[in-house]
């Protein structure tokens, strides 16, 4: 079972048929995430075969982790499998994921 924490906090877990796997990234579904631990980010960058990702801070116990995670609300159609699934980077660990 994939399981994402940071800062001690589990941020999402999915069963393994439920998260996508892509460029080594695992995207767990929106339903996933215990959203008392993400706030909007505005911050964007742009994938040239999946589109605008936009970004969420992830925020555990008082600490905030800038840009933590993001997922991408309207991919281009090489990317529709992610489509609103959310995935981890700077400092959060993703274990079950492969």
């Amino acid at each position: 079972m994939p399981i994402a924490t940071w800062n001690g906090a589990v941020l999402a877990e999915a069963a393994q048929d439920e998260v996508e796997l892509v460029e080594g990234n695992v995207y767990f579904p929106p339903g996933a995430i215990r959203q008392a631990h993400f706030t909007p980010s505005a911050t964007t960058s742009i994938c040239p075969w999946k589109g605008t990702a936009h970004y969420y801070h992830v925020e555990v116990d008082g600490k905030r982790n800038a840009d933590a995670a993001w997922y991408y609300p309207e991919p281009k159609p090489a990317a529709e499998n992610i489509r609103g699934r959310i995935a981890f980077w700077r400092g959060v660990t993703v274990d079950g994921g492969a």
